[in-house]
């Protein structure tokens, strides 16, 4: 019953809130009451590591048992069948969340395995060049590497600007230098809070009528997602980060120009073609020709659920919030001596790292943990060509939700304080 009323509370309060478009506090303390109240989460930890897993929404949580209970019941085959128009729900709210036709999206169990099929579906020879930038996520830096060792492609990487962000202008000018056989941009790094400006890149991109790829894995659920409006053919993303959704999932948004030019994955199986002949096969005309045949159902029930959530609570009032948690958590932690925060550039997003001295990673990070906070590690070989730069080793993230509240921002930055006060000798 505590899911069922925490519901319906967050509807009333939701709507309450939307009905005034002008209101002073979109996440007033009955909105921020209902939302904590419909996530169970909230009562055991201070969660700030939504960049790595959001807490799950009771929701969330009940679409995916109540699926693995029918599958228990009737048979794994039977459930998905007897599922397959709230399954289809997968697609329809995920195009509604980021502009395209519920066929350009194809479920992928991480942004990496929708990363790396996006990418076998991609002829490369020889000399080809990938223009990408220095903020790329390591899984992609690596796959570009393997993709030079084994095809003997070339990787450009963008220059930034002085203020932090990659330069525009000059990877715009990389664009006609070497006409690049993919472009491709991570909206949010993993390792800081900077977000790119992939909508000014991507009209580069359609200019020049080049192949453009967006990781969007820590954007999409905490900032509106235009696939439209970034002018991107492929985007990638996880779907238990700021989605809320269960790990092990995720999707991969493929244009209408790709799938009309008849890109498809290079192990392509027995769900994303049809085997017409005995020597030949023909792609499905969807984006499903990126999938297998094998889903968790489950969890893509629970991803269903956690996107119509976060439409529910609104992209736009969560694109708001998410900044100003961090923001104010930045704030906090500048004054706190032995502490330097790490993030720069024009625009910062929910993901806040930093360095603290005298406090070596693994015990720092496990002293977080022991004071109920919950947060993330990252290192140097995670972000080559940032952490290089801005030379250090490790340093601790912490990324807030919109279900997080000020006090806990103060609580974090508090017990921040107090650790930095007591480093190791």
């Amino acid at each position: 019953m505590r899911g069922a009323v925490a519901v319906a509370s967050l509807s009333e309060v939701l709507f309450s809130y939307m009905r005034d478009a002008n209101s002073a506090s979109e996440f007033n303390r009955e909105t921020l009451l209902a939302l904590r109240a419909d996530t169970p989460g909230c009562e055991r930890v201070v969660h700030f590591n939504n960049a790595g897993c959001g807490l799950l929404a009771t929701p969330v949580l009940e679409s995916m048992l109540g699926h693995l209970r029918l599958e228990a019941e009737i048979g794994g085959y039977e459930a998905s069948a007897a599922r397959a128009e709230q399954v289809h729900g997968f697609y329809t709210e995920l195009a509604a969340l980021i502009n395209c036709g519920p066929g350009n999206i194809a479920f992928a169990t991480s942004a990496t395995h929708a990363y790396s099929t996006a990418l076998s579906a991609i002829p490369f020879e020889s000399g080809d060049v990938i223009l990408t930038t220095r903020n790329d996520f390591i899984s992609n830096q690596i796959a570009f590497l393997s993709l030079r060792k084994r095809f003997g492609v070339r990787i450009v990487h963008a220059p930034d600007l002085p203020e932090g962000g990659v330069d525009v202008a000059a990877m715009a000018a990389l664009m006609r230098e070497h006409r690049p056989r993919l472009v491709s941009a991570t909206h949010i790094p993993t390792n800081s809070g900077l977000v790119q400006p992939v909508a000014e890149i991507g009209a580069h991109c359609r200019e020049l009528g080049l192949l453009y790829l967006v990781d969007a894995c820590q954007s999409v659920g905490q900032y509106p997602v235009d696939v439209a409006e970034i002018g991107c053919d492929l985007l990638t993303a996880t779907c238990r980060k700021f989605l809320r959704g269960p790990r092990g999932s995720g999707f991969l948004y493929v244009s209408d120009r790709v799938l009309d030019a008849g890109y498809e994955p290079l192990f392509i199986d027995m769900y994303g073609s049809r085997w017409v002949a005995q020597d030949r096969y023909q792609p499905l005309e969807s984006a499903a020709r990126f999938e297998d045949w094998e889903f968790p159902y489950a969890s893509v029930l629970g991803c269903a659920e956690a996107v119509r959530y976060a439409r529910r609570v609104g992209v736009e009032a969560i694109s708001r919030r998410t900044p100003a948690l961090a923001a104010r958590l930045r704030e906090r932690l500048t004054v706190i001596p032995g502490v330097r925060v790490l993030d720069h550039g024009p625009t910062l997003g929910a993901l806040v790292t930093f360095e603290i001295k005298g406090w070596q990673a693994q015990p720092f990070k496990a002293a977080m943990d022991a004071r109920g906070i919950n947060s993330a590690l990252s290192f140097r070989e995670l972000a080559q060509f940032d952490f290089g730069d801005k030379d250090v080793d490790w340093c601790l993230r912490v990324s807030p939700h919109y279900y997080n509240t000020e006090d806990e921002v103060d609580q974090v930055a508090s017990t921040v304080a107090e650790l930095a006060g007591t480093a190791p000798a």
